[in-house]
Order: structure tokens, then sequence, then C-alpha cells
């Protein structure tokens, strides 16, 4: 690649769903880097409250982190919504069950869905020097999903470099965490504050309710991502 387009690595663009692991990657970014942006993606999900909450994370770290208020930068969402039409999927279809199907993978995973994002995240970062991408994609508590694993990344970060003659680098803080882990990881950039910012307002469940707050944070407290973040959070509190 000799006319490779070098963009700033102190400048990062966070896919932030206003889930628990975007939210903490938005953390670790605001850390790191003198400059972040955030990008988030409506694409048909049934938990699309999500889209509410992102805004409302963001807007906490602001008023509880000064010092990375002055760092945060634009936010937009992508309207993705015809996405949900290209295959079936838990995720975006609310008849479906929440399982595991015939391949093995629970039938909340959405084919392509992480390289969709990452195009699109490569796509602004090309055009505002924004030279970081990262993401919450975790191969630990990952549930299956291929499109989350490390070496998909990484071959991810190749193609996306030779296809567009540049030297994005690719970050995914949790990809070898638990999730015990990655509430330990928060707690570590912003204390009790930050944990607090993540169990009131980021969201995870997969049926989108919000109408009680557990310990650990809001959902129905019966699907895989609410068990998996239950699980964590009680693992993490008895190791403190």
């Amino acid at each position: 690649m000799s006319n490779v387009k070098r963009l700033s690595k102190s400048r990062a663009l966070v896919l932030f769903s206003g889930g628990q692991d975007s939210t903490t990657c938005l953390a670790y970014a605001l850390d790191r880097f003198y400059y972040v942006e955030t990008i988030g993606f409506d694409y048909g999900q049934r938990n699309a409250i999500e889209l509410t909450c992102r805004l409302k994370v963001l807007n906490e770290l602001k008023q509880n982190f000064p010092n990375w208020a002055t760092k945060l930068g634009q936010d937009r969402v992508l309207d993705l919504s015809t996405f949900s039409s290209l295959s079936s999927s838990a995720l975006t279809d609310k008849t479906q069950d929440i399982t595991v199907g015939e391949t093995g993978l629970p039938t909340t995973f959405v084919p392509g869905r992480n390289l969709f994002f990452f195009h699109y995240a490569a796509v602004i970062g090309y055009n505002r020097d924004l030279g970081v991408l990262v993401g919450g994609m975790c191969e630990t508590d990952y549930a299956g999903y291929p499109d989350c694993r490390q070496k998909t990344i990484q071959h991810l970060n190749r193609t996306l470099n030779l296809g567009m003659e540049t030297d994005f680098e690719i970050l995914t803080p949790l990809m070898l965490s638990s999730k015990a882990q990655s509430w330990q990881l928060a707690y570590e950039l912003g204390d009790e504050p930050l944990i607090d910012i993540i169990r009131q307002y980021s969201h995870t469940c997969y049926q989108g309710v919000r109408d009680e707050l557990h310990d650990w944070g809001y959902g129905c407290g019966a699907c895989p991502a609410c068990d998996l973040r239950r699980k964590g959070y009680q693992i993490w509190q008895d190791a403190n």
C-alpha cells in the first residue's frame, strides 16, 4: 500500500449501542484518546429502547465526567431499518422465540451485523480522520456469534485497510474478558459513578424490558443477555 491514507490514532469512533459493553468501551476510549465520536445503528432490533438509553448514557457521562465531556464529539445514529428484511433473527423478529437454532447458534444471531457496522463506521472514520474504531465484541461471553470472534475482527481490520487504502486500527477492549471482568474494567475507569451509569441507564435485555431496576441493571432477568449480565455482576461483587 504505497498511497495509504494515514488517519489520526488519537481520534476514535466508538460503536455505541447503549449497552453495558459498548458503554464500558466508550469509557475506555474517552480515557485513552484525545477525541471520541460515537455511532449507533437502528436496524429494526426488538430492543430498540437501547437507542433511547444510549442518549441518556451520553448525557450522564458528560454530567459526571467533565474531563471526558470535553473529548466527546459528534454522535450519530444510522438508519439501517432495511437490514432486518435481509435475514431472519429473533433480535429483529419479535414473533421468534429466543432459543438455540438448528445451526447451534442462538436465534438472536443477526448474520453479518458487526461486519456491516464496522464497514459503515470505517466510511465515517475515513472522512472524519478517526483512525481507531472501537467495538464491544467479546469471544469469551459471545454466545457463539462468529462475528464477535477475535479472528473475525482481525481479518476485517485487514480487509478494511486493503479495501480503503488506509491504516485503521480496530480495538475490542473486552474481546478476552468475562462479563465480571467487564464490570471490573468499568470500575477501574470510572469507579462507582460509572458503575451507576451502567446499572441505571445502559440497556442489554433482548426483550427491551425496563420496568424493574435490579442490582445489575434493568431487564427481564430471563433472556440470555440478562442472565449473562446478572451472573457477571454477582461474580464481580463477590470478588470485591
